[in-house]
């Protein structure tokens, strides 16, 4: 699983853009189950088990990262970029990052602190306010090599730290991908459906269509979310900690899950001797929020693996907690196939 998560994370592919990142899928499931790629860009794969389930259970995690996209060039040739999903500015400036299909490399700028008033220097900076300098003197020399509309990356490694941690761009949700593809590889009891979906960062739209499509009876959504156990988040304020397992939720902004789905994964959990935990934050959403509410509903549960500085360039989780993410998907579903 993690030999795939770090090629996954390495592959570029923003809300919109994830053409690259759906032909590694792709390439990886073509041979081991059915599976199509909609209109959207969506790739729905059903997974042939040893038996036909009562209930059909969709297991669904999004392709795309966060990134930016390129709304203008300045006459000295730099770029003015938005951001493409839920970016904090604040974790961009001085970035190196990669732009458009020719992959031009570039480093995110803005005014010069000494250049900055004092009310100025309080604020956080925003999005207006940066600039891509790819080293061109002006805007005829920029537009032999970029284009409005292209995407922005972040151009960082994959990099396993102390303590068993990984350091990453794009980890969400990438982890989720990459624990499907685990479990496709594997041998399943019954007939599972898989939906590898696109532009969750910009409203969860791959998933609306592509659980229209399935239309299944339960859905479990793969994710990575908010960790802030980190100095000065105390409290209800760390939402969840790495190292304490899997992440179960019971409502943020976009879904109040299945109660009885979220009482089934905590007692999976004990009685496996998984450690599982919920947030203590009500933020945020996910792919879910379109899942349930998909055609006449659906019984949604959200399974997602903690993770420091999320929407960043350096996103960071722990191998343990996605192991055990793994082992709790896995059971849940056995639970759904047949559940009355």
């Amino acid at each position: 699983m993690f030999e795939k998560l770090r090629d996954l994370c390495l592959i570029n592919g923003i809300s919109g853009d994830e053409d690259k990142v759906r032909d590694y899928i792709v390439s990886q499931i073509s041979d081991k189950c059915e599976y199509r790629v909609d209109n959207l860009g969506n790739v729905i794969a059903l997974k042939k088990g040893r038996k036909t389930p009562l209930n059909k259970v969709l297991l669904s995690a999004h392709i795309d990262e966060v990134g930016m996209v390129v709304k203008y060039i300045n006459d000295d040739g730099s770029l003015m970029v938005d951001s493409v999903g839920g970016i904090d500015p604040r974790v961009v400036f001085g970035r190196q990052v990669t732009v458009g299909r020719n992959n031009i490399d570039g480093v995110i700028g803005g005014v010069a602190v000494h250049n900055l008033s004092k009310e100025e220097r309080e604020k956080a900076v925003t999005f207006d306010k940066l600039t891509i300098d790819i080293g061109a003197e002006s805007r005829d020399e920029t537009e032999k090599l970029v284009s409005l509309g292209d995407s922005v990356y972040f151009k960082f490694d994959y990099v396993e730290l102390s303590g068993g941690f990984i350091k990453s761009k794009a980890i969400d949700d990438r982890f989720g991908c990459a624990l499907m593809l685990e479990l496709i590889e594997s041998e399943l009891e019954y007939d599972t459906y898989f939906t590898f979906v696109v532009q969750e960062e910009i409203g969860a739209r791959g998933a609306a269509a592509a659980s229209y499509t399935v239309n299944p009876d339960y859905a479990i959504v793969i994710e990575a979310t908010t960790a802030a156990d980190i100095p000065l988040s105390e409290g209800e304020k760390s939402v969840c900690r790495c190292k304490d397992g899997p992440v179960v939720s019971f409502m943020d902004k976009s879904t109040i899950y299945n109660k009885e789905l979220y009482n089934l994964a905590f007692d999976t959990a004990q009685e496996n001797n998984i450690p599982c935990q919920t947030k203590t934050m009500i933020a945020g959403g996910n792919d879910a929020g379109a899942i349930h509410i998909s055609r006449g509903g659906v019984k949604t549960l959200s399974v997602s693996v903690p993770c420091r500085y999320i929407h960043s360039p350096s996103c960071v989780a722990n191998k343990e907690d996605m192991v055990n993410s793994l082992k709790l998907v896995r059971l849940i579903a056995d639970k759904l196939y047949n559940r009355q």
